[in-house]
């Protein structure tokens, strides 16, 4: 189902594209969806929406990964590139673990290890934005520690539970990676 796989000591990073979401919903039964990616009604719904009414456009799309944990086969969450502008060669960097009892183990940092390269190596990306909130220490330290800096705040960027929240912007630019 999907062509690229990406490999860390404890992960499989399983690439979703806006063609294997289509490729799934056309092909999969509802059930067999939700056990290819792991998720929950919201997680369903979310895709579903991508495959309807679309998660690219001419210039803009998405690449996600599929995080999926080695020992147990697992799906725990995802990260990846979306508002990926090809022609300007940008895109946000978002990041997700679907359960408490798999944050602060370090599968995050284990993930961005690869995929970052793969933004700038395979995706020919020049520049990758991260949009945090304020309050979010350890995605701080997880983008500092990859060397994002710190540009500004932006402003009732995003809605939470009807509410308008501000959004701390780090960015990383190709010659700055290792």
């Amino acid at each position: 189902m999907t062509d690229i796989v990406l490999h860390t000591p404890r992960l499989l990073l399983k690439g979703i594209s806006p063609q294997v979401i289509n490729d799934l919903f056309m092909t999969r039964t509802e059930e067999e969806i939700r056990t290819f990616l792991g998720v929950d009604d919201k997680g369903y719904l979310l895709y579903k929406d991508m495959h309807e009414k679309g998660a690219e456009n001419h210039r803009i799309s998405l690449f996600v990964f599929l995080l999926v944990e080695k020992e147990s086969g697992r799906p725990i969450g995802e990260c990846g590139f979306h508002s990926w502008n090809r022609t300007h060669r940008r895109a946000e960097l978002f990041y997700l673990l679907r359960n408490d009892e798999d944050k602060r183990k370090g599968f995050m940092t284990e993930a961005l290890e690869a995929v970052i390269p793969f933004g700038f190596d395979t995706m020919g990306l020049h520049r990758v934005a991260a949009l945090i909130d304020d309050g979010n220490a350890p995605s701080k330290k997880l983008l500092k520690r990859y060397g994002f800096t710190f540009e500004g705040t932006m402003r009732g960027d995003y809605v939470v539970d009807g509410t308008n929240q501000d959004s701390d912007c780090y960015s990383l630019l190709r010659h700055e990676w290792p």
